[in-house]
Order: structure tokens, then sequence, then C-alpha cells
């Protein structure tokens, strides 16, 4: 029977049980392994106990040596370090770069949510302006009140040329 290629494999299973851990835990592990690495305290210790391996192997006794001169144990002791150390430095690394993506998207959300807020406080600000364009103002009111004070006045002068004067004899 050949396979076909619309439809996913059946799932294998395994019979070996591989353990299980907890990817978050290990991740906080390595993270704060990576973080030590690349500390001057770990440059430190590691120059240290560099210093004393080879002390030890250069000036002890012959029969206190575990490990002469071209010092192989300790160059496979180094070895053995760092194929651990560059992985766990990687893993960290993907963690931070996913951080780093998810407080990017956030970043780029509230950076949207503010330019839209922005863009709609600047069309309310134009309404408003638009708006108040349109109300009379202090000083309009004042030209307006004025002008009919003068016209006022105007038809009380006409109104007192029109009336006729009372004569001061109370006769008409």
């Amino acid at each position: 029977m050949t396979a076909r290629l619309d439809q996913p494999r059946d799932i294998r299973r395994s019979t070996l049980q591989l353990p299980r851990y907890d990817s978050e835990a290990f991740g906080q592990f390595s993270e704060r392994i990576a973080r030590f690495l690349g500390t001057a305290r770990f440059l430190v210790y590691m120059t240290v106990f560099v210093a004393v391996w080879i002390g030890w192997n250069a000036l002890a006794p012959s029969s206190l040596r575990f490990d002469a001169y071209p010092f192989i144990f300790l160059t496979l002791m180094l070895s053995l370090q760092a194929s651990y150390a560059a992985p766990l430095i990687l893993l960290a690394q993907n963690r931070q770069d996913d951080r780093d993506r998810v407080q990017n998207e956030q970043d780029r959300t509230r950076d949207e949510r503010t330019i839209a807020d922005t863009e709609f406080l600047t069309r309310e600000v134009a309404a408003l302006r638009l708006a108040l364009s349109e109300v009379a103002t202090r000083d309009f009111l004042r030209s307006e009140l004025q002008q009919m004070l003068k016209e006022l006045d105007g038809e009380r002068a006409l109104f007192e040329k029109a009336r006729p004067t009372a004569s001061p004899g109370g006769s008409t």
C-alpha cells in the first residue's frame, strides 16, 4: 500500500518512555546558569580552578599528580563544561528572544492604541474648534448689545421728537 500524501501519517508510539521534565523550570535553571557564566565571578572561579589544577599537577610530587603536563584531563573537563554551557546559553537566549518578541508585540499594540486615541482626540479637538467658531463670544455679545443700545437710544430720540410736548397750562 502506498502512502497518501493528502493524509497525515499515523502516530508512531515508541515503547521507550523518555523522562518527563518541566520545560519552564529547566529554562529558568538554564537562564540562571547562563547568567552566572557571564559574570566576572565565574571568570575568577574558573581562573582559580585552572591555576590550582595546573599548579598542583606541575608542582606536586609525582605520586600525587593526576594529570601530567599536556593536561589532557583538564582539557577534557573544560571541553565538557563548554559543551554544556553553549546549549544552556543558547536556550537562555531563545527564552529571552521569546520574551522580547512578546514585549515588542505588546509595545506595538500599545503604540497602535495610543495612535488611535491621539487621532480620535485630534478629531474631537477639531470638532470643538469648529463648534466654538459658531458660538458667540463675549466680545461679539458686547458689540451686539452696544449696537442695540445705540439703536434704542436713536429710537428714543425719535420718539421724543415725535411726541407732542405738553403745554404748561395743561390744556391741549
